[in-house]
């Protein structure tokens, strides 16, 4: 289930003032050396323009912001389209993006944003309020809209443009995510004219009508996607032509496609597997940046898969709606084991939903509350449980039957196939069967609640709101037949309270407090399991690019962003002298490793499609 963002990678997904165009930390490399005197620089077209392309292991879910939740769609819709803001590259700070400002009311009622007058769209009409202001009030009248930014619009009471440069919001009650509304804004006289936004992908007829620094050129499913620089984008034109994301299935042949220099740049799904970066450590003219991840790789349970109407679906385990049982699962799982044998030290042990790298919000149980790795306890819970051994060794069910749990788990992935191997060795180890359900598309058996474990994951923006939302009773499909904004279909009604509090405190602190206790709560229902944090590792060409934007600055990621930093920064290895969007400072990235402070996480919404771990923001 599950990127974002933000993002995604689950079945359902969820999504999220100084002035910008701060710099960076930049990758600089060298370009030529001894045994290659004339390095291939940055792959030009057949016409000379400068083209980066990148490997990517996920495929396109959809080219509509409205419908899109896997990372890789809604990275693409940062290039495409301005939000009103946008986060610094340097700490995540909000910045200007569409709005140039923004301001509450007294009561934080009402919030007004000033609309920038020079951003344009692709087709040379403005940009304006009114965009900004039919973009949200679709969102709010147009269930289709909604699917899968709709969180952030559920508190709106009126949108309006009083004029071409002044959006206001009307809330309901106050919204401690206005500075964090991670909604594309799209062109209204383009827009207007799409009659079903459930079935509408925005990929028949290029170019896309947009304003971000990159325009949609071309786009073949399962193939690649294709971006040419905006040259009227008003932070700066990219100093690349164009941008290509070229999809793998075979994440080695996306390695091999780098070593040769087909592609730019490659990061895996999302990230690239230990053994792939070490063979890459040394490369001539390749460098690997791995830094603190903004995701969680986890084990999800099917809690009884249920609609808002209360009408039950799936075919979940029984026994999985004991919280002992849960409990006992998760003591039999080493979280030291998979940090050092699957991911290598590449990661982090996994604890509380958000990463050690947004540190206002990363939470850790107690010493009491805590899931140890404790084989015997968790036989003991089994036990308790009334799950007990037959003569043959095999915990059996309350059917007589012997236990065998359906794990899905996503068939290009290598971890989630590694781990599911521990798995049946560690539950083996208790009397439980594990049948690994390895699939190239885990959407279908996660929104028909078909499954009784599965691989989890998310990329966590920089405000919790959106990734949070997913686990409440509102994010529920209406019925059976509809899909909601649901993770995996936890509701829970303490939870949600926690959840409705954080949304309108203002006081950082305190917000952040109640955030801890909802991941405590969380924690507590033993329907997630956490496993790892594990790093953002991926590797670039230098002698193709001379320098592209971490994000944050001081070890951060450069795939995956929250913003449109990378692409928009990134500077051909023979453009001679620095980037007018980067820094210039030659810091040269290599294996860097430790927590990184920054704030926050990120949402989607409710959406019309689940990814799965991998395919989420």
């Amino acid at each position: 289930m599950g990127t974002n963002d933000q993002e995604r990678s689950l079945p359902h997904g969820l999504r999220l003032v100084a002035l910008a165009g701060a710099a960076a930390l930049t990758l600089t490399a060298g370009l030529a050396t001894p045994l290659d005197p004339a390095p291939r620089q940055a792959r030009a077209a057949d016409d000379g323009k400068k083209v980066l392309t990148v490997a990517v292991a996920q495929s396109v879910d959809s080219l509509s912001p409205f419908l899109a939740v896997r990372l890789l769609s809604t990275s693409i819709h940062r290039l495409m389209y301005e939000y009103l803001t946008n986060y610094d590259p340097k700490d995540n700070h909000a910045i200007p993006g569409l709005a140039t400002k923004w301001e509450p009311s007294p009561d934080k009622l009402t919030w007004t944003y000033t609309i920038r007058s020079n951003s344009a769209w692709s087709d040379g009409q403005q940009a304006t309020a009114e965009d900004a202001a039919w973009t949200f009030n679709k969102m709010m009248t147009d269930t289709g809209a909604a699917t899968a930014n709709g969180s952030y619009v559920g508190n709106f009471r009126r949108v309006s443009a009083p004029s071409p440069t002044k959006l206001v919001i009307e809330l309901k009650k106050p919204q401690a995510t206005m500075a964090a509304l991670d909604v594309p804004i799209v062109p209204k006289h383009v827009w207007e004219k799409v009659s079903d936004f459930s079935e509408f992908n925005n990929d028949k007829s290029f170019p896309v009508v947009g304003n971000g620094p990159f325009v949609l050129s071309g786009y073949k499913a399962d193939s690649y996607v294709r971006l040419k620089a905006n040259k009227s984008f008003w932070r700066g034109s990219p100093k690349f032509d164009e941008l290509v994301f070229r999809y793998y299935k075979d994440q080695d042949a996306a390695v091999s496609a780098l070593r040769k220099g087909e592609v730019s740049f490659v990061a895996g799904s999302p990230s690239l597997t230990p053994a792939q970066a070490e063979s890459l450590e040394g490369a001539d003219n390749i460098q690997v940046n791995d830094a603190p991840g903004r995701r969680f790789y986890a084990l999800a349970t099917n809690p009884g898969a249920k609609a808002k109407n209360g009408e039950k679906f799936g075919d979940g385990h029984p026994s999985l709606l004991d919280q002992r049982v849960r409990n006992a699962l998760f003591r039999a799982v080493d979280r030291e084991a998979i940090i050092d044998k699957v991911f290598r030290g590449h990661a982090v042990e996994g604890e509380g939903y958000i990463p050690p790298r947004f540190q206002d919000y990363f939470w850790k149980p107690s010493a009491s509350q805590k899931l140890a790795y404790d084989p015997a306890e968790a036989a003991r819970l089994l036990d308790r449980a009334g799950y007990k051994k037959n003569g043959d060794g095999k915990r059996v069910g309350k059917d007589g039957k012997p236990i065998t749990y359906r794990v899905l788990c996503h068939a290009t992935d290598p971890n989630d196939k590694a781990v599911g191997k521990y798995l049946q060795e560690w539950w083996g180890e208790l009397g439980i069967g594990v049948r690994l359900n390895c699939l190239d598309n885990v959407t279908d058996p996660w929104l028909a609640g078909k499954y009784d474990l599965a691989f989890d994951g998310w990329s966590v923006n920089p405000d919790p709101h959106f990734v949070l939302s997913i686990h409440t009773c509102g994010a529920l499909p209406a019925t059976p037949e509809e899909t909601g904004a649901t993770d995996n279909f936890i509701c829970d009604k303490k939870y949600d309270e926690l959840y409705a509090r954080q949304l309108t405190e203002y006081d950082p602190a305190k917000r952040a407090d109640i955030v801890k206790q909802m991941e405590s709560r969380l924690y507590d229902l033993g329907y997630m399991n956490v496993m790892a944090y594990p790093n953002a590792v991926e590797a670039f060409r230098t002698d193709q690019i001379k320098s592209i934007t971490t994000m944050p600055a001081k070890a951060g990621n450069i795939y995956g962003q929250d913003g449109y930093w990378s692409w928009w920064s990134a500077v051909p290895a023979d453009s001679g002298g620095s980037s007018d969007n980067a820094s210039s400072t030659g810091v040269v990235v290599g294996i860097v490793a430790g927590v990184v402070v920054l704030a926050g996480l990120g949402a989607f919404a409710a959406m019309r499609r689940r990814a799965t771990a991998e395919e989420r923001e």
